[in-house]
């Protein structure tokens, strides 16, 4: 029988991210849905397919970026809505739509977004926000009003695989601490494509080139400058849990920017980079894209108890660094935002941890007063959390409360 987690009350002065009223319409298996909720853990419970991860990435379209799945947006598109502002009442036609009344950093929230019908003037493959009824002028402004993380299992694998998905992943994290890092690094790679665009013509302009690399040098060292800060917080918040049952770990950027930045002063790295960017047009001529960049640094993580690299430890070791990371994470932004913890959409964890540790990660979170989201096939496995959670059994595009 698991174990029964006291409960542990949100203290009144916390104001933590949370999600207080969902509508789907049109939303992958969700024709549509209308969920109420409290400041509590959510847990989503049901079998394989039933669309529990359907949840979790409607729910990821509430902050920037392009989703948990990265999906394109028709791909999403299962049924159909219609051409109505208002996205709470949407009806027939084709196209998705979400909509979130949430308690972000800045306050009470209403945040709409969708593509296809609900946003005819933004291309069929792009989608438009709403935030307050008013039309954001890009999905960065997002960053302002929520803040979400998530670990799924499509993740396992970020030790392992390749440096892109690692590097998403500690960008992701540093929005949640610097919201302007994701203008940075939009603007950053447009410059970038500029850049490589003119580099694939037979006579680029050398003018027009440099002025896209100072560009590009002034968005580069603002990016590897949020990186490091962030890395080195983070860093400190995962040593300072000491009580936790996850692992310590240590991380490490691997950049030449953030390597610059380690040992000159801003305005020097910068033109460092620049020079570099000039000097190597040929190479990146040659090879079609840029060699050089922030676009090219790499996460490094190391498991502490261990003394290696974590890619190198098992992938339950790994899955406990990534939770352990994770809630340092959720940590360090509670205490960097005057007690806004983010909200934490955590696909299928329970399965891939011990009693034990499961118990331990509902404690820590109750303890934060974040709103967690989780997801599994057998209600058991939240068994511990009882009332200190709000459970729904998930159904084919249905959700019931339990």
């Amino acid at each position: 029988m698991a174990a029964e987690i006291a409960e542990i009350p949100n203290p009144a002065h916390l104001v933590n991210c949370r999600i207080e009223a969902l509508k789907l319409t049109g939303f992958r298996n969700y024709k549509s849905l209308s969920l109420n909720l409290d400041a509590r853990p959510v847990v989503l419970t049901g079998r394989n397919g039933a669309g529990k991860t359907n949840l979790l990435e409607a729910v990821s379209f509430l902050c920037d970026g392009r989703g948990l799945r990265r999906a394109g947006y028709q791909e999403i598109t299962q049924h159909t809505i219609g051409t109505d502002t208002d996205i709470a009442s949407l009806s027939d036609s084709d196209g998705w739509a979400v909509w979130g009344r949430l308690t972000g950093p800045n306050g009470p929230v209403e945040i709409g977004t969708g593509s296809g019908s609900f946003a005819p003037d933004a291309g069929e493959n792009r989608r438009i926000v709403r935030i307050d009824g008013v039309t954001a002028r890009s999905l960065n402004e997002l960053a302002d009003y929520s803040r979400i993380i998530w670990l799924t299992p499509s993740m396992d694998g970020l030790f392992t695989g390749g440096a892109s998905e690692r590097r998403r992943f500690l960008d992701r994290l540093v929005v949640t601490v610097q919201p302007l890092h994701r203008r940075q690094v939009n603007a950053y790679e447009a410059a970038m494509r500029q850049r490589n665009s003119l580099l694939s013509g037979l006579s680029p302009d050398p003018a027009w080139l440099d002025a896209i690399e100072a560009q590009m040098a002034e968005h580069a060292v603002s990016i590897a400058a949020a990186r490091l800060e962030t890395v080195e917080l983070l860093t400190a918040a995962i040593v300072g849990r000491t009580n936790s049952a996850f692992p310590s770990a240590r991380l490490e950027l691997h950049g030449s920017v953030e390597q610059d930045l380690t040992l000159l002063a801003a305005v020097d790295a910068e033109d460092a980079f620049r020079a570099r960017l000039s000097a190597n047009r040929p190479q990146d001529a040659a090879a079609g894209r840029t060699l050089d960049g922030p676009h090219r640094t790499d996460l490094l993580v190391i498991h502490a108890s261990h003394g290696i690299e974590t890619r190198k430890c098992s992938t339950g070791e790994q899955k406990m660094v990534l939770v352990a990371l994770i809630l340092a994470h959720a940590g360090l932004v509670r205490e960097l935002t005057a007690g806004v913890a983010p909200i934490l959409l955590l696909d299928e964890i329970g399965a891939h941890l011990d009693a034990p540790h499961r118990d331990a990660l509902y404690g820590e979170i109750l303890e934060l007063g974040a709103q967690a989201w989780f997801t599994g096939t057998d209600p058991a496995l939240f068994a511990s959390l009882q009332e200190n959670a709000q459970h729904f059994l998930v159904e084919s595009g249905s959700v019931t409360p339990l």
